[in-house]
């Protein structure tokens, strides 16, 4: 199978995969239809199909079925059905922020830096417990930027933008009072119950040694490479450290992680040494995103 998935895709492959994926939001939406649920169905899948686009415009992955199939695959076995909003935007988001960050044109990620601003706005305005995402990005543009200050700015810039335009809105229609639950600091909700994750321990093992061999012949990386790379990690770490504080059994939580582990664990299939590996490891990533599907949905732990 995994020489199969090994074959170069064509244009066609990513339309394929979107239809399949729209085919499966449909069905399993179907059963309970009403315009709420079709609405975040529908921002979910927008935010779910731009990552496909995502696999090459980062260009860490060869251009075969690989990705494609376990992205495919670790959305189906994470999707629980029934999405918060927040979720949904949040995926949304994303996408459009890995596009915008990994670029290595430096012209365009400032002048992205508003539009970045105005995005992460958004987020936090629809699912709060994504604030260590601001974080990360300040970390991001203070790390790679020439002109720290003025692209601060501008950051910050795009921020209060949407900020008084929900304020504004908000006051337009007399919603004056404002909720502190809607804060999601001293809130944290951690997990404290680890059975039904049982099923994913040999995809954390695979990550770590995923991420170990990366280390291991970092030097052997292109400069791109190793940006992209490491920007894709602490992406990661920051979607983790939100996991971690306030998914609790909230296990929609981890599609946010379905696209940066979908890329790392691609390429350590790519550069296992034995081809029995290769296999042995891609049917283990099935089973396990399968076993975890089955244990959530039919309650099994």
């Amino acid at each position: 199978m995994f020489r199969l998935l090994s074959k170069e895709s064509n244009i066609f492959s990513i339309p394929v995969y979107i239809g399949f994926l729209l085919l499966v939001v449909i069905i399993i939406n179907s059963l309970n239809f009403n315009t709420y649920e079709a609405t975040i169905a529908i921002i979910t899948f927008i935010g779910i199909s731009l990552g496909y686009f995502c696999f090459n415009a980062i260009a860490l992955n060869y251009q075969t079925h690989l990705p494609l199939f376990l992205y495919t695959f670790f959305v189906l076995g994470l999707y629980p059905g029934k999405l918060d909003i927040g979720i949904a935007v949040a995926l949304l988001t994303n996408s459009f922020l890995l596009l915008l960050l990994t670029s290595t044109d430096e012209d365009l990620r400032k002048k992205s830096y508003v539009l970045v601003g105005s995005i992460l706005a958004l987020n936090f305005i629809f699912l709060p417990t994504t604030w260590p995402m601001i974080f990360f990005v300040l970390i991001h543009l203070i790390v790679t930027s020439e002109r720290i200050s003025l692209n601060i700015f501008r950051f910050v810039l795009g921020m209060s933008l949407i900020a008084l335009s929900y304020f504004s809105l908000m006051f337009f229609i007399r919603f004056n009072d404002w909720n502190m639950d809607y804060l999601p600091f001293g809130k944290m909700r951690f997990i404290t119950d680890y059975i039904e994750l049982i099923p994913l321990i040999p995809l954390v093992l695979m990550l770590i040694y995923a991420i170990y061999d990366h280390f291991s012949h970092y030097n052997k990386k292109s400069p791109v490479s190793r940006y992209k790379y490491t920007f894709l990690l602490v992406f990661s770490f920051a979607q983790i450290v939100t996991i971690v504080m306030y998914m609790n059994t909230n296990y929609e939580y981890l599609l946010l992680l379905a696209f940066p582990t979908t890329i790392i664990l691609s390429r350590m299939l790519r550069f296992l040494p034995k081809l029995w590996m290769q296999e042995l490891s891609l049917w283990l990533i099935i089973v396990s995103l399968v076993g975890f599907k089955a244990g959530t949905h039919f309650n099994l732990f």
